[in-house]
């Protein structure tokens, strides 16, 4: 019977989520309750390191905790030649996020969350671009609604992040982008299987995100699109292959598109 009840529950919660499973953003939904996720994700841009073009790369592990239905966290840092020409530990960050508002319907439901993130990183600070993905310390606090219509998952995120570089709070601060607001409009398509069987069969979904980043005080922007794809095995495990590219901007970036490849195992239960 508790193995039975257990399919039951991976099925379910393959069905009500997979399309949710964002490359580059968080839905409203969270984990499941008293599970543990572990994600590695590589990324790598064609950029520019101390002057001279060329591949540069991050990895980031995180740990994902779901406390509740409601709430989550997640640890992670990053380890990069992004900045430097050595390979080496980056950055660390705590990441948490409620859901406050659920209406969950047969095939479909509506959720709101609110999150906070903080970020600490050795990186210099050299570029426009406000991310705290290893780039930036600071903070960063929004909101995020999703609407999922039977394969269909929409999202939405308004966030505003502050950068706390030992820069701003200089006599003389340098003339650098410290504050800004992230906006981000993704869509997932479960495309297969078209009719489950099993739980475990494999998921494809397709993805496609907007991604803008506005400063406040430089009066700088980006607009990003990443398309992407998604397999899910077993109900446990996903696997995402993400390329994000500019399709406009003022800011001095160190790259305008970059693919990220990343994997994650999720153990339900386990807390």
């Amino acid at each position: 019977m508790r193995y039975i009840i257990l399919c039951m529950f991976l099925l379910h919660a393959t069905w009500a989520t997979a399309q949710e499973l964002y490359i580059y953003t968080e839905p409203a939904s969270n984990i499941p309750a008293k599970s543990i996720s572990a994600k590695l994700s590589a990324n790598y841009a064609e950029g520019m390191r101390r002057g001279s073009e060329g591949v540069v790369q991050r990895y980031r592990p995180e740990v994902y905790m779901g406390l509740s239905k409601n709430f989550m966290l997640r640890a992670s840092g990053t380890f990069a030649s992004m900045h430097t020409d050595a390979f080496k530990f980056e950055s660390a960050s705590l990441y948490g996020k409620y859901r406050f508002l659920s209406k969950d319907e047969a095939h479909r439901h509506f959720r709101m969350a609110a999150f906070a993130d903080a970020s600490v990183s050795k990186a210099p600070f050299r570029y426009d671009e406000i991310a705290l993905t290893g780039d930036k310390t600071g903070a960063e606090a929004g909101v995020i609604a999703t609407q999922l219509i039977n394969k269909l998952a929409i999202s939405g995120t308004v966030s505003h992040v502050q950068v706390l570089d030992k820069s701003r709070f200089d006599e003389a601060p340098l003339n650098l982008p410290y504050q800004a607001m992230n906006y981000s409009l993704s869509a997932g398509y479960l495309l297969f299987p078209r009719k489950y069987e099993d739980y475990q069969q494999t998921n494809f979904n397709i993805y496609t995100e907007i991604l803008v980043q506005q400063t406040l005080d430089t009066k700088r922007y980006y607009i990003d699109m990443a398309p992407g794809v998604q397999f899910i095995f077993n109900s446990n495990s996903k696997l995402n292959l993400g390329y994000r590219f500019q399709l406009g901007s003022d800011m001095n970036r160190m790259a305008r598109s970059s693919i990220q490849l990343s994997f994650e195992r999720t153990f339900f239960g386990v807390l």
